[in-house]
């Protein structure tokens, strides 16, 4: 880990710092700019729900008139059948089921034809930037079947892909112009975007991944992929942003979500979120990594613990080695990283 940015507590919490913001430069700055990656769930997870309290569209409705390349989904007879081996869908794709990873889209784990496809056709999940744009990375991903019928199996990652491209076609605005009007002014996050202005590059720290021989740098300081606007739509794509950003979405969600006292999401909508939100049937072991059901379940873009002496934390984490919690008394941890962990998204 060449550096780090960490808070800890409830409150006003101290940011701080540890290590550089590149192998050979100089230390690491509290208002870091990271690639948070899947931190970015949770954020666009609250967005779904302000349109659904607005009357912009239902938990339970299908999202075909704004995502007409999910009408008449193909699933495939088993997660490791062939390509042509489906059956029509059951039912239709709703926000429910992209919030808890449930559309029947998501990483294959399991060496299929499925699996082969999707890294044909660069579809696959990983750390590394977005190589397609929204519009062609949907048509690619649209053009296989379906894992499993929607609603009755768990897949990471892509439904949060969908549900990006979704949120910019609901509001015709781009995803990024959204975010920034709807939560990122509300709740002061003004470090926090699809990528980093020029006048904030020397904030983004180099990004790294793990080696045979060490650390490997991918994006160096201050450039790479989310240096300035990208060359493409990433209605699809991760944010950027700061430890005290991700602080205040943070004491949002642990005051109830509520800012200065004023309703920001419902109660009910923060209970669901925050609550396991997938049945038993659904958790199967190749679904995720192995052991990640044991005790945890998932809500609405965060991870919930269900057993153990920390039932009832939630949050997520970042494949650059990010990682947030909140605790039932309302602790919140932050630690940001920039070396890709083995295996995660």
């Amino acid at each position: 880990m060449p550096g780090a940015v960490a808070l800890l507590g409830s409150g006003d919490v101290a940011v701080v710092t540890a290590g550089v913001a590149a192998v050979g430069a100089g230390p690491m700055r509290e208002d870091a700019i990271m690639r948070i990656q899947s931190m970015t769930k949770p954020i666009t997870a609250v967005a779904a729900l302000r349109l659904v309290e607005a009357g912009r569209l239902g938990l339970d409705q299908d999202l075909e008139e704004w995502l007409p390349e999910l009408a008449d989904r193909r699933v495939l007879a088993s997660p490791t059948a062939a390509l042509d081996d489906t059956v029509a869908a059951h039912r239709s794709i709703t926000l429910r089921h992209l919030l808890t990873n449930a559309s029947g889209y998501g990483m294959a784990l399991v060496d299929s034809p499925l699996q082969q496809a999707m890294a044909d056709n660069g579809t696959e999940a990983g750390p590394e930037p977005p190589t397609l744009g929204a519009e062609e990375w949907l048509t690619r991903l649209t053009e296989l079947p379906l894992a499993f019928q929607p609603g009755e199996g768990w897949r990471y990652h892509h439904s949060f892909g969908l549900l990006g491209i979704l949120l910019a076609r609901l509001t015709g605005k781009a995803l990024g112009q959204h975010l920034a009007e709807d939560l990122f002014g509300p709740l002061g996050m003004s470090d926090t975007a699809l990528w980093v202005p020029e006048d904030k590059l020397d904030r983004l720290p180099a990004a790294y991944r793990h080696g045979d021989d060490g650390l490997v740098e991918t994006e160096p300081a201050g450039g790479g992929f989310y240096a300035g606007p990208p060359p493409f739509d990433v209605s699809h794509g991760e944010l950027v942003s700061t430890a005290r950003d991700l602080h205040r979405f943070a004491a949002m969600l642990a005051d109830g979500g509520r800012i200065d006292g004023e309703p920001f999401i419902s109660a009910d909508h923060l209970r669901e979120m925050t609550s396991d939100q997938v049945p038993e049937r659904n958790k199967t072991p190749e679904s995720f990594f192995p052991g990640f059901w044991e005790g945890m379940g998932w809500g609405f873009g965060v991870a919930v613990q269900t057993a153990g002496p920390r039932r009832g934390r939630y949050g997520w984490s970042g494949g650059q080695g990010t990682d947030f919690f909140v605790d039932p008394n309302a602790t919140i941890g932050i630690l940001l990283t920039r070396s890709s962990w083995e295996r995660r998204c």
